[in-house]
C-alpha cells in the first residue's frame, strides 16, 4: 500500500493511473479537492478496489494520523501543492499554508507512524517529495543547467513556499533519520492538466476563438517535460533512489514560451483546422507578470546516471499526444472551464460517503 497526496491534481492523478496501469499494489489516494482536484479524472477507478479516495487536508493533523493508523502504507508520495504562480502573487496565504505549513503537518504526522515500526519496515519505507525546478530561481541565456547542488533563489511567493517544503524534507531527513526521497521537476504539460497553464490554456482559448495571451516578449525559456515521463522517473526513483537524496527530472526540452504557442497553433492548424487562417492569428501579447523567470533549465544526468532514466517522450511527440488528447476530451476540458466537474465532485463525494 502506498500513500498518495494531491492524487485527483494534475500530476498526482497521471501518477496515480499510471500506478494502478501497471502495479496490483493499493494506493491511498488523499486529496483535498480544491479547485485543482478533479476526481472525474479517476473516474475510471471509482470502483477499483485497489483506489482508495480519501478526502481530507495534510493540514489536518488527526486525519492523517488516522490514514496512517488504518492503512499502513510502506511509502508516502507527497504531490499535494498549491502550485499555480500568477494565484500565488494574488494570494500568497494559501500557498504558505498547503506548501509549508501542510508539508510540515505531514512530515509529523509521517514520522510518528514511521517511529513505530518494526526496524525491517523502518529501513523499507520511503517519503518522496515532488518538487519544482523554480525553487532555483531564474537563469540567463549563458547560464549552466540547474543540478542538485544548485543554491536556492526562489522569486515568487509559489517557488518560495515550494524551496521551504524542501527544507523541512531535508531537515527531517538529517534531524530525525526519515528516509526522504525529493525530485525537482521541469514544466509538466499532458493530459488532465487545468486550463490555467500555459499549454492547456493555449488549447482552450484557441478552440474558443479567443485571444492567446502571452506574457511579456515571449521569450521566457522551459524545459518541457510530458507527464507520463515524469511519472515514471518518479517510481523509479521511489524504488531504487538513495535515501536522502535529491533528484532533478527534466525533458532536455528548453523552448521559449512563444515556440510552444507557435507549435501548438500549427498542430492545431493540422488536427483541427479553422474554417479560414491560422491559430496564429489569436497570439496577443499581455503585460509580464512580476517577477517572470527568465529561464529555467534542467540537467537530469544524476537520474540517468544512477538510476539509467531517461525521458521517453521528445517535445514533438509528447506535444501531439497532448493536444489529441485534449480534442478527443473535450467535455472533460468544458466541465473544468464552466466548473461543472466541482458540482459532479460534490455529489459523487456525498454518495460515496
Amino acid at each position: 500500500m502506498i500513500l498518495v497526496t494531491g492524487g485527483a491534481g494534475f500530476i498526482g492523478a497521471n501518477f496515480v493511473l499510471d500506478w494502478l496501469n501497471a502495479s496490483d499494489e493499493p494506493v491511498v489516494n488523499l486529496d483535498k479537492l480544491t479547485y485543482a482536484g478533479n476526481l472525474r479524472t479517476l473516474k475510471a477507478q471509482q470502483n477499483d478496489p485497489r483506489h482508495i479516495f480519501v478526502r481530507a487536508d495534510i493540514c489536518d493533523r488527526a486525519a492523517l494520523d488516522a490514514i496512517f493508523a488504518t492503512h499502513k502504507p510502506r511509502a508516502v508520495l507527497h504531490f499535494a501543492a498549491e502550485s499555480h504562480v500568477d494565484r500565488s502573487i494574488h494570494g500568497p496565504a494559501e500557498f504558505v499554508q498547503t506548501n509549508v505549513v501542510g508539508t510540515f503537518t505531514l512530515l509529523e504526522a509521517t514520522r510518528s507512524y514511521w517511529n513505530a515500526l518494526s526496524d525491517d519496515d523502518k529501513a523499507a519505507f520511503r517519503f518522496l517529495h515532488v518538487s519544482t525546478d523554480e525553487v532555483f530561481g531564474s537563469l540567463s541565456a549563458t547560464d549552466a543547467q540547474f543540478s542538485e547542488t544548485t543554491p536556492y533563489a526562489p522569486n515568487s511567493p509559489y517557488s518560495a513556499t515550494k524551496a521551504g517544503s524542501d527544507h523541512l524534507v531535508r531537515a527531517y531527513h538529517h534531524t530525525y533519520g526519515l528516509p526522504t526521497l525529493t525530485t525537482n521537476c521541469s514544466n509538466n504539460y499532458g493530459p488532465y492538466q487545468f486550463p490555467e497553464k500555459l499549454i492547456p490554456l493555449m488549447i482552450a482559448n484557441a478552440l474558443g476563438g479567443k485571444p492567446l495571451p502571452v506574457y511579456g516578449d515571449g521569450q521566457n525559456v522551459r524545459d518541457w517535460l510530458y507527464v507520463g515521463d515524469h511519472c515514471s522517473a518518479i517510481r523509479e526513483v521511489l524504488a531504487r533512489g538513495t535515501s536522502g537524496e535529491t533528484y532533478n527530472v527534466g525533458g532536455w526540452n528548453e523552448k521559449k514560451n512563444l515556440d510552444v504557442v507557435h507549435t501548438l497553433c500549427d498542430l492545431l492548424d493540422e488536427l483541427r483546422p479553422k474554417a479560414a487562417g491560422s491559430y496564429r492569428d489569436q497570439i496577443t501579447y499581455v503585460t509580464d507578470r512580476p517577477g517572470h523567470d527568465r529561464r529555467y533549465a534542467i540537467d537530469a544526468r544524476k537520474l540517468e546516471r544512477e538510476l539509467g532514466w531517461k525521458p521517453a517522450e521528445t517535445f514533438e511527440t509528447g506535444l501531439k499526444k497532448t493536444v489529441r488528447w485534449y480534442l478527443d476530451n473535450q467535455e472533460w476540458v468544458d466541465e473544468v472551464v464552466s466548473g461543472d466537474y466541482r458540482k459532479w465532485v460534490e455529489t459523487n463525494y456525498a454518495q460515496r460517503a
